[in-house]
Parts: structure tokens; sequence; C-alpha cells
């Protein structure tokens, strides 16, 4: 993964990455990041990133933890949405009496869009288990997190940190891999150098990891972004991968 070229890009820089690993080698860094819709504070939305690859024909899922946008009653037991249309139904009620923020607004409008495109959003519970499936089976997954707590620095006001009056600030970074015995995710994160790992690629016990998505919530994120290749059976390049035992930090790209 190639490092981020500002402290607002780590959703574009994920979604190119992920575009190469499935080989995708003919859209640019560029062409990405001039497709994704920018918020007015910088940074984007897993909904946003995950629209475009379904324009550019993947299939794509959200697990999402967001309650100020999402209603529990809304899904099933099995996580999905009882209905695609009434979701999004539900989303456009739900925009039109709340009166949120913009970045609500933004929000309910890419989720629709999502939707419409043929997204899945589920809500179904944040377990080890739930992202060792994918990372077992190959498939790599766009978190957003709160980087706040992942890297466990002060709180920011603007660009400047600032422990009194900051607030937290939400993430994405990929993970590749999972050691079972360590309990472990290795992530690959745009952010490099960033405190306190100051490598691109590191190992991060999967309590902490699942801590720092549902705080995501703070910043419109606590989402898990899972992007494939409609074709069945259609695998990535080794990326995501099982680890081995082996407790060393990996590193390289950015």
């Amino acid at each position: 993964m190639q490092a981020q070229p500002d402290d607002e890009t780590c959703g574009p820089t994920c979604l190119h990455s992920l575009y190469r690993h499935y080989g995708l080698e003919e859209v640019t860094f560029r062409q990405v990041l001039s497709s994704i819709q920018r918020l007015d504070n910088g940074g984007t939305l897993a909904e946003i990133l995950g629209c475009d690859a379904l324009r550019r024909g993947f299939d794509a899922t959200i697990y999402t933890y967001h309650l100020q946008m999402f209603d529990p009653s809304w899904f099933a037991s099995d996580g999905l949405a009882h209905d695609p249309a009434d979701l999004t139904d539900r989303l456009a009620k739900q925009s039109r009496a709340k009166k949120g923020d913009r970045r609500f607004r933004i929000s309910t409008r890419a989720f629709i869009e999502f939707v419409r495109l043929g997204g899945k959003v589920k809500m179904q519970d944040l377990t080890p288990g739930l992202i060792r499936g994918y990372l077992g089976d190959g498939v790599p997954i766009i978190a957003g997190l709160s980087s706040t707590f992942l890297y466990r620095t002060p709180r920011e006001a603007g660009a400047e940190d600032d422990d009194i009056m900051g607030e937290p600030q939400g993430h994405f970074v990929m993970l590749v891999g999972y050691d079972g015995e360590a309990r472990e995710v290795l992530v690959a994160d745009p952010l490099d150098p960033n405190p306190p790992f100051h490598t691109a690629k590191y190992r991060l016990d999967i309590d902490r990891l699942v801590n720092a998505i549902l705080l995501g919530i703070l910043t419109y994120d606590a989402n898990l972004l899972v992007i494939r290749p409609k074709a069945k059976g259609s695998r990535g390049r080794g990326v995501g991968k099982r680890l081995s035992r082996g407790r060393g930090r990996e590193g390289g790209g950015g």
C-alpha cells in the first residue's frame, strides 16, 4: 500500500490498494481520488467508498455499528436488512425527520445509493470470528475506526493535538491477515509513519481493534467494508493471508 499523500485521503488510499489487490491495475490513485466525495471537514465515508467499488463492478458489503444512522430493528437475525427497499425508505424518512447536520445528510444519501447499486448493509455482532472468517478466506477488509483510540494519541482541534478542546478522529485501515494463536490482526495502515507503530504494517491485538472500530461511531465510522469481485471463486493476489506464529511486526510499503 502506498502512503496516503495527506491527512484526509486514507479512504481512497485503502480503496486503491484493494483495487490493485484484485488486479485492477489500470485505475490510478488519482482517478480513485477524483471519484470519491470529500466531506466538508476532510475525509470520506465507507458508504462512499463502497459506491465507487459497486460502480466498478465489485460486490460490496458494509457491516455497520452506527446506531445514529441505523436502528437495530431494521435488520433480521442474520444481520441483513429485512428488505432493501424498506431500508432506503426508512433512511430517507429519518433524514427528513431528524434534519441532522450536513455529514448526516451526505451519509444518508450515500447509503441509499449504496443499496440502490446492489450493496448490502448488515448489522451483526462484531466478533473476532467475523473478521477472521474473511481474512482466512483471503479477503481483505477496509475498517473505519477511531484513530484516537487506535493510536492512543491526543484528540485534535483542527490539525493540532489538543487534549482539552480536541475531538476524536476517524481513520481507514486495511485488515489483511490474522494470527489465530496470538489473536492478532495484520493491519496495513495508509498513514506511514504513524504513532505509535512507525510502520505501514503492524500486528494489533484483535480486542483492541474491535474497540477501535466500535468507537468509530463518534466520527461516522464504526464499520467494516468488504469488497470482492463478482465472479464466484475469484481470489486476490495473496494480500489477505493467514499469518505465521511469529510475533515480529510486519514491515513494508505505505
